[in-house]
């Protein structure tokens, strides 16, 4: 793995590079960092120039501009300067739930970088029909942040995502019981997952207070992404529910782009916690462009 920082105007951002072969950018959602793909980077690493990162303003990729700069357009123009400083051509790209929804707007302003995008489960609750319901719940997220702090907005935003009270369901770092695939060290988290644990901590309060009221009420350019040349695919993971928001959002913008669901082993959070079986899921995916 090689890491590195590149600069760009009002910050910086940090990158992972592995493999070689096409480039595959993948972007985390929400308060996650470049190590939640590290497992799945991994076993893809041997047909592909993996790329991870952080998002601005998330753990080791910098910030100095204003935070009314994060909008999701603005972290889609990020993906596209780190598209442009590791490749030649089009890449691949996978987002992973509020990734995704950055991966749909690079799509939608920078069809000829992307060759296929896979968007895992994107929250783009504007395509839903009870979208106001869901904005207000959103923009309210960031009020409870700013009044009562991280902890109470949180267990606001799990409830009306994912129907669960305070303390209830599983966590972002939670995979659910059964799903993990069997591990030879049972020794506990290692230095580097504590470490990224409390990079992903850090980055909450920027997830509750900003990300959530404005990349929540994000509504995708729909004509733009049914023109691109870009090959778009929903993904859903096997273990989400119908009646959690993620797989309803999933489920419209598949339906409004004309295409089918594209299933993997995982729920909303755990595309790492079964790493081979996930990069086997995603690597046919992938191929099926031909």
């Amino acid at each position: 793995m090689k890491a590195a920082t590149l600069e760009v105007p009002g910050g910086s951002l940090y990158y992972e590079v592995r493999g070689s072969g096409p480039v595959l950018l993948m972007i985390a959602g929400g308060p996650a960092d470049a190590s939640g793909f590290r497992p799945v980077a991994e076993e893809l690493a041997d047909s592909y120039t993996v790329v991870t990162y952080d998002c601005r303003g998330n753990s080791r990729s910098l910030m100095t501009g204003p935070r009314e700069d994060l909008t999701v357009d603005f972290a889609a123009e990020d993906a596209r300067r780190l598209l442009e400083a590791v490749g030649t051509g089009p890449a691949d790209v996978f987002g992973s739930s509020g990734g995704a929804t950055y991966g749909l707007a690079l799509v939608a302003r920078h069809p000829g970088l992307v060759r296929t995008l896979v968007a895992y489960e994107p929250p783009v609750t504007e395509l839903l029909p009870d979208a106001e319901r869901w904005r207000a719940n959103n923009e309210q997220v960031g009020e409870i942040c700013r009044r009562d702090g991280v902890e109470p907005a949180l267990n606001f935003f799990v409830g009306y995502v994912f129907g669960a009270g305070p303390g209830d369901g599983p966590g972002p770092d939670e995979p659910t019981a059964g799903e993990t695939e069997p591990s030879a060290d049972d020794a506990g988290p290692t230095a580097d997952e504590d470490e990224s644990e409390a990079r992903v901590s850090r980055n909450l309060e920027l997830f509750a207070g900003w990300l959530i009221p404005h990349l929540g009420n994000y509504k995708p350019d729909m004509a733009g992404l049914r023109a691109a040349s870009t090959r778009i695919v929903v993904g859903i993971g096997a273990q989400s529910l119908p009646e959690h928001m993620p797989y309803q959002t999933a489920r419209a913008l598949a339906e409004q782009l004309g295409v089918e669901l594209a299933e993997f082993p995982a729920d909303h959070f755990v595309a790492a916690s079964r790493p081979a079986a996930f990069a086997a899921r995603l690597r046919a995916v992938l191929g099926a462009a031909g």
